[in-house]
């Protein structure tokens, strides 16, 4: 049951497990989750657009922004676990609320699959061995999914204390590239600003498009909110934080890479940061960024993983996923789903290193990215019809400046869509539809059991 104080809306909550995440572990989450593989490739397909995709950067940070604050007023009003899930629960009954807990949890969990592969492929550059056998590879992948697992089925604590080192430690060379970088700049990299040959405002469409991937986990303080430290503080200024954060160094090393690199040169380069390194330390510099990828690639799967339980858990307290998602471990921790969560990955990697099902494996990945843009849409709004629902939809300041930043939110939302492409919409409704006959099998068993403890009742 819910309870209405004040403005505020807050649900049932499980207790926090004792070592809640603080400040910098939840800034670590998002910084974490958004920093992953992308931009150690984006600067290689952003060369072809020339300088002008940094106005794509841009457009996309400030979108970036907008839903930060979205999410930041969320966790204030829903102080719930579940994040996306929570709010749009809140704000539009359980069947929405499933959908969005239904598709965030296969885009984590497929998310981490795709992470997993990359981490080994870095792994590859560094040993050669690895890189020459899928069953090295396939290993690599394996035990760094199931010891995160092990480590997130330990505690949240352990799991925050991960993400924070090697957050600060996949920032270490993308800070010295963003930084002291700008001393190798060639001027005439940036002579001609569109090379595209599409106008200027097409290709800032265009490079923003590619960039909105970037973007995606910004969300990611918000879904272990019942083990945050003072989640109504904590939580919104870890959101912007984090996201300002990672916008100023993709920003930087997006531009660094583009005076550094010749254009031509970058786009046909497949680790365009190593080049990058490359040219400014010489070989050791592209082994730092390697390694930096490694690192980097590792702290993502760490803080998908964490959401991979925090999700299912949120959900099933709220009897919107089975119940065994909503058992703790002796450690206090989601270890149903977490277990289950990276199960589902490993098969998934596995495929991906079995020879023949690459094409597979690609297209569940194309059927996550919308399940991870559509509850940005439907979060843009939540809050507005949180009041409607509440009855507190009287006119004034308080409420025009939600519906604006709602708007704006929403707007920005559905380009992110349009710009995905059409193929993955369609794939991600077919996702979508396919959760339906389980959210109806999860509530007619719930509507059995109701009637199951009244029959019991009746009979005392």
């Amino acid at each position: 049951m819910t309870e209405q104080h004040g403005t505020t809306v807050v649900p049932n909550e499980a207790p926090s497990a004792p070592g809640a995440l603080g400040l910098g572990a939840c800034t670590a989450l998002v910084v974490g989750n958004m920093i992953g593989s992308g931009i150690f490739l984006l600067p290689a397909s952003l060369a072809a657009y020339g300088p002008i995709a940094l106005g794509g950067w841009a457009v996309t940070s400030f979108g970036a922004v907008v839903l930060a604050v979205i999410f930041g007023r969320l966790s204030q009003v829903v102080t719930k676990t579940g994040g996306p899930y929570a709010y749009t629960r809140e704000g539009y009954g359980d069947f929405a609320g499933f959908i969005i807990a239904w598709g965030y949890w296969i885009a984590l969990w497929t998310g981490n699959a795709a992470v997993a592969v990359a981490l080994a492929g870095y792994v590859g550059f560094l040993v050669p061995a690895v890189a020459g056998s899928h069953a090295y590879g396939l290993a690599v992948a394996l035990i760094a999914i199931w010891t995160l697992t092990l480590i997130n089925v330990g505690g949240v604590q352990e799991a925050g204390f991960v993400q924070v080192v090697t957050t600060v430690l996949k920032l270490v060379p993308l800070t010295l590239i963003g930084t002291l970088g700008f001393l190798w700049i060639d001027s005439a990299n940036f002579t001609a600003l569109n090379t595209s040959g599409k106008s200027d405002l097409a290709a800032i469409s265009g490079a923003a498009a590619l960039t909105l991937w970037a973007y995606l986990g910004l969300e990611s303080a918000t879904v272990p909110a019942g083990d945050v430290v003072d989640p109504k503080r904590t939580i919104p200024r870890a959101t912007i934080l984090g996201v300002s954060i990672t916008a100023i160094v993709y920003i930087a090393v997006t531009t660094v890479a583009i005076g550094v690199v010749p254009p031509h040169t970058l786009a046909h380069s497949t680790a365009p940061l190593a080049d990058v390194a490359r040219r400014m330390w010489g070989a050791e510099g592209g082994v730092l960024v390697a390694i930096g990828a490694v690192i980097s690639t590792f702290g993502t799967l760490n803080g998908f993983t964490l959401l991979c339980g925090q999700v299912p858990y949120g959900a099933a307290l709220d009897r919107i996923f089975p119940v065994r998602f909503g058992h703790l471990s002796r450690y206090g921790t989601p270890a149903n789903a977490l277990v289950l969560s990276n199960l589902l990955a490993s098969i998934l990697v596995t495929m991906n290193f079995a020879k023949g099902l690459v094409s597979a494996f690609n297209t569940i990945i194309l059927l996550a990215v919308m399940s991870s843009l559509l509850p940005y849409a439907l979060c843009s709004l939540a809050e507005l019809m949180i009041l409607v629902r509440t009855g507190r939809t009287s006119g004034g300041p308080a409420v025009v400046k939600i519906a604006i930043l709602g708007c704006l939110g929403f707007v920005y939302s559905l380009w992110a869509l349009y710009g995905s492409g059409a193929e993955t919409i369609y794939l991600g409704f077919l996702l979508i539809l396919a959760g339906i006959p389980i959210h109806v099998w999860i509530k007619w068993r719930n509507a059995n059991a109701s009637v199951g403890e009244l029959a019991s009742q009746s009979k005392l």
